[in-house]
């Protein structure tokens, strides 16, 4: 069962159109966002592929086709069967990847050329679950059936194989846990400074 099927699509769409005002500071309106943002596009048409998936085996080819629209005309790919929380916001869009068996949270911010794939070619749950609040920069590549806890934040680039905590950040290539700044390091505690 979807984390949003019991929520109307117009409540959705009002819902996405307010996150995408709210986490893009070049976003001027929401008349704007709705004609202009291609991840807000690929999400809506996500949402809709995604509840003819979960409604019906028969609906599942038709489903698919609406989803492979979607990442000609948008340039993000969201298998159908991904489950989506409330508040997802994919920036700038281009070339991010989520696979059949993604599960993430609520307000999880991607960024462009991310991708939340697999590791093997077998059937069964092979991508990652992401908390909420999880941020994942620009490029970066969370692989296979791992767990992402609450209020991570992936760096751009990073690579991805293990579960991480929540809280942490994860950096470079495989990715490893950072230490956060101690308070009179001379750095700024905001781990958003290595994303």
């Amino acid at each position: 069962m979807s984390a949003t099927s019991h929520l109307s699509l117009r409540s959705l769409i009002s819902e996405d159109l307010a996150t995408a005002k709210r986490r893009d500071p070049a976003a001027r309106s929401s008349f704007e966002i709705a004609l202009l943002y291609p991840g807000v596009h690929a999400l809506w048409l996500h949402r809709l592929s995604h509840r003819m998936w979960v409604t019906s085996r028969l609906l599942r080819f038709p489903a698919r086709m609406l989803s492979e629209l979607a990442r000609t005309f948008t340039g993000v790919e969201i298998h159908p069967g991904a489950v989506l929380g409330r508040r997802f916001f994919v920036d700038h869009g281009m070339g991010v990847v989520i696979g059949e068996t993604a599960e993430v949270g609520d307000d999880v911010l991607m960024f462009h050329t991310s991708t939340l794939g697999g590791r093997s070619m077998s059937k069964g749950k092979r991508h990652p679950t992401v908390g909420d609040r999880v941020v994942i920069g620009s490029g970066a590549k969370v692989l296979g059936p791992i767990s992402i806890g609450d209020d991570v934040k992936i760096g751009a680039n990073a690579v991805v194989v293990k579960d991480v905590e929540p809280g942490a950040v994860v950096v470079g290539v495989p990715g490893h846990v950072r230490p956060n700044p101690r308070p009179d390091d001379e750095y700024p505690i905001d781990p958003a400074i290595y994303i």
